[in-house]
């Protein structure tokens, strides 16, 4: 589990890039699929040691324009 992987700091800061993301979706676009999506990216990031809400947020918006 992911969040047990991370500290606590960096699991907050996953959640809020996630979201903010998330936030740019049109209603259409925000479903599972693409949170996961986004959401493993952010994972991938944190796991490369890139844990800051900076970094992560970057990933996630890199993760949107991968979605197209």
């Amino acid at each position: 589990m992911v969040v047990n992987e991370f500290d606590e700091r960096t699991v907050a800061n996953m959640e809020v890039a996630l979201e903010r993301a998330c936030a740019r979706l049109p209603p259409h676009r925000n479903d599972h699929a693409t949170r996961r999506f986004i959401a493993e990216q952010i994972v991938a990031c944190a796991r490369r040691g890139e844990t800051t809400l900076g970094e992560l947020s970057a990933a996630a918006m890199k993760a949107l324009h991968m979605l197209g």
